[in-house]
């Protein structure tokens, strides 16, 4: 099987960030009263929260991070 992508988020980082993105989508859902907005919201919260179930930020590759070692 061919890798994709090399994972360059930490286990911990990915754990915030799941739980910080489904945190956005719910309170985007949940207090946003504009129906695009609140879609919006969803969708970024969701986006964020990808990234950690998936452990690689594009954006972060972009700027130059380097992948996470296995032995971390």
């Amino acid at each position: 099987m061919t890798v994709l992508y090399q994972k360059n988020l930490f286990a911990w980082e990915s754990v915030l960030r799941i739980a910080l993105g489904l945190a956005a989508a719910v309170a985007g859902f949940l207090l946003i009263d504009g129906l695009i907005w609140k879609y919006a919201a969803v969708a970024a919260g969701a986006g964020i929260a990808l990234t950690g179930v998936v452990g690689f930020c594009p954006m972060c590759a972009l700027v130059g991070r380097k992948p996470v070692r296995k032995d971390h």
